[in-house]
């Protein structure tokens, strides 16, 4: 392993933020998730502001990783089984343009990834819609207010609660927890 590996970024939009950090947070290779917001016209926008759907911003993650640990490929392999690709409402319970799946890339290559492993998921028939999570260039992420980092260790019962009650849970193992997909 080289000791000069540069850090990258991800950056990921599957509805809550909240239920987008646990399955990336504590693997090797990550260095840091941040929740936050992106892909919107108002600068540094609040948490309030945001939920209105009025700002064009998405909630999302943005994580700090080593590819020559974590490569991003493998971010894209835990991404997809975490949201409903095929929604352009938002995500489960959390409606509006705010709750949107998107892939936000920040360099050519992972731009090149994610595409091909969206042409993958379609080619694969496993939704019989359409994939409609958006694969578009990063733009500047706002960290979210510090209430909002970490929930689901900070609140693990209304973390808890919340994912359940969504659908995201149940949505998950009925078309994510299938073999050969």
């Amino acid at each position: 392993m080289k000791e000069n590996n540069q850090l990258e970024k991800a950056t990921f939009a599957g509805g809550c933020f909240w239920c987008m950090v646990k399955p990336f947070d504590e693997l090797p290779g990550i260095h840091g998730i941040v929740s936050g917001y992106t892909g919107g016209n108002v600068e540094d926008p609040s948490y309030e502001q945001v939920k209105t759907g009025t700002t064009g911003h998405y909630e999302a993650v943005e994580i700090t990783f080593d590819p020559a640990i974590f490569p991003y490929q493998q971010l894209l392999d835990l991404y997809w089984p975490q949201i409903d690709p095929t929604d352009e409402g938002g995500q489960f319970f959390d409606r509006g343009s705010q709750y949107r799946t998107a892939i936000f890339y920040h360099n050519e290559e992972q731009k090149e990834l994610a595409l091909a492993s969206k042409q993958k998921l379609e080619d694969s028939s496993k939704f019989r819609q359409a994939i409609v999570t958006e694969i578009v260039p990063a733009s500047v992420f706002y960290a979210a207010e510090e209430v909002h980092q970490d929930f689901y260790k900070k609140n693990p019962d209304k973390y808890k609660q919340e994912r359940i009650e969504s659908g995201r849970d149940a949505f998950i193992k009925e078309n994510w927890s299938k073999q050969g997909s």
